[in-house]
């Protein structure tokens, strides 16, 4: 069996043989994971430094930065010959809806309602167009023109489609709840409308890719804090870009055996294995104009519910 550090130094190396590196969106996970819960402000040259091991070097961090800064992720202020950068206000809404999900806890239960969206009455682009964003939020078709939520309110959905201007144009329905909640049909449409099985699959790869840390830690804990920096961003790198496909359904409507259940509690471990040297790491490396970043705030140790 490898050992842990054998495992780190693999996730690297996949990392960087991707083509293209993806490095604006390493840089968001660093921020949305690392830096946000610490005040959300750092010097460009400590983040360089800290994503540097991972095979992003100072140029392409300045060209990443740049473009994040252009599509409004990231907003900077240069202070002397420094230059420091937080998340924008657009940044930090889409951060706070992409990452609550990578750390949520246990889901509640299932009311069995179910909220509907009839797009037929939109114009054919204009009605993908919707689509396309109310799948990101988790919808999933159940006939052609008609979408369909589990758990997301009518409130909440008459919101979003006011926020794409759509709110005119669509009808919103809620279904009653009916016994049984579940059937052998309606598993078989959530299996469908969401793809399930490729959904299963992206996670299956996840397992795959972060089961061996997971064992080598558990025989032999001797990680570095850098090295525990590392697998963590990496952890929650990969996770959020299966996360981000996953309407995450209610348990009820999901496989007995569900791969993304497996793969939750694996990242969940792995984070309580690794966040507290990580953080070590982090007080050591990151500055902002005033010195090094702050601990991190209460919400911090909420994660995963609760890191304790």
């Amino acid at each position: 069996m490898s050992s842990a550090k054998d495992c780190v130094a693999t996730l690297i190396d996949d990392f960087q043989k991707r083509r293209p590196i993806r490095a604006g969106s390493l840089i968001i996970t660093v921020y949305g994971d690392s830096i946000v819960p610490r005040g959300g402000t750092v010097w460009l040259g400590s983040l360089s430094k800290l994503v540097e091991p991972i095979g992003i070097n100072e140029r392409l961090v300045r060209t990443s930065v740049y473009r994040l800064t252009n599509e409004t992720w990231l907003r900077g202020e240069k202070i002397g010959r420094r230059s420091y950068y937080r998340l924008s206000g657009p940044g930090r809404r889409r951060f706070e809806q992409a990452f609550k999900r990578v750390y949520h806890g246990t889901q509640p239960a299932w009311s069995g309602q179910w909220t509907l969206v009839l797009l037929t009455q939109l114009p054919p682009d204009r009605r993908q167009q919707i689509r396309d964003e109310l799948e990101w939020l988790g919808f999933g078709s159940f006939a052609q023109g008609v979408l369909a939520h589990p758990t997301l309110s009518c409130a909440e959905t008459m919101a979003a489609l006011q926020e794409l201007d759509a709110a005119d144009d669509t009808i919103v329905m809620q279904t009653q709840t009916m016994e049984p909640m579940t059937s052998k049909p309606l598993r078989l449409q959530v299996r469908e409308s969401w793809n399930l099985d490729e959904l299963a699959e992206l996670y299956q790869r996840f397992l795959v890719k972060f089961r061996p840390l997971w064992n080598a830690l558990n025989t032999e804990n001797h990680l570095g804090q850098e090295e525990c920096f590392i697998a963590r961003t990496l952890l929650i790198h990969e996770y959020r870009k299966v996360q981000l496909r996953d309407p995450l359904l209610p348990e009820e409507l999901l496989p007995t055996a569900w791969e993304g259940r497996y793969a939750h509690q694996l990242c969940r471990n792995l984070y309580r294995l690794l966040y507290e040297r990580a953080e070590r790491w982090l007080d050591q490396h990151l500055e902002t104009a005033e010195g090094p970043l702050p601990a991190p705030g209460p919400s911090f140790y909420q994660r995963f519910g609760g890191l304790d």
